[in-house]
């Protein structure tokens, strides 16, 4: 892994990833805090909730896919956007249709920015390394999506709680990989002073 990354380039490209990381965990666990805080309590902030969440990954993969080389290199953080902005159009259709649909639509959101989240993972893995929470973290989503599809008409705890727990889990998963990030950058500083 030391000889990964020995140009400046790379380095910059490493402590973009980790902030990258630590701004989705960051944002993550604000989102949790106040879904169960006050999303569960009052219907307006809990549907603002559900929208913003679908909205804030579309930015972040947007925002990550342009400092990593643009939508050519990344094709699948561009799908990501695309299918992010259209799940945060659906939540707002169906918050005002039928409530009792939105984990069917979160659910098919995990399934599909999951396995593409994983593909994003396996191909940084040549470049950083550090990439098995993400590998982890997109398999998750895509069972998560499963599991939400097949609860989503049973009598469950609200569909923002189980949002919740599954973005919980995924801000676990960006501050390790953020940290595993931080630990090779130090392992490597280590290396080199010896």
């Amino acid at each position: 892994m030391a000889t990964r990354l020995s140009d400046t380039t790379g380095l910059q490209d490493e402590r973009w990833l980790k902030h990258y990381y630590l701004t989705r965990a960051a944002f993550s666990a604000v989102w949790v805090a106040l879904a169960f805080a006050v999303g569960q309590h009052a219907a307006a902030i809990g549907a603002a909730l559900l929208i913003v969440y679908p909205l804030w990954d579309a930015l972040a993969n947007y925002i990550d896919m342009s400092r990593s080389g643009g939508a050519r290199e990344n094709l699948t953080q561009a799908f990501n956007v695309f299918a992010s902005l259209v799940i945060a159009i659906a939540v707002m259709v169906v918050l005002s249709v039928d409530t009792g649909l939105i984990l069917d639509v979160f659910g098919v959101w995990a399934v599909l920015s999951g396995l593409l989240q994983l593909a994003t993972a396996v191909r940084r893995w040549k470049r950083f390394g550090a990439q098995w929470a993400m590998i982890l973290s997109g398999g998750q989503s895509a069972l998560a999506g499963v599991f939400f599809i097949a609860q989503a008409h049973s009598t469950a705890p609200p569909a923002i709680i189980q949002i919740a727990g599954y973005a919980g889990v995924g801000a676990i998963y960006f501050l390790v990989s953020a940290l595993w990030l931080a630990v090779g950058q130090m392992r490597r500083k280590v290396a080199s002073t010896h």
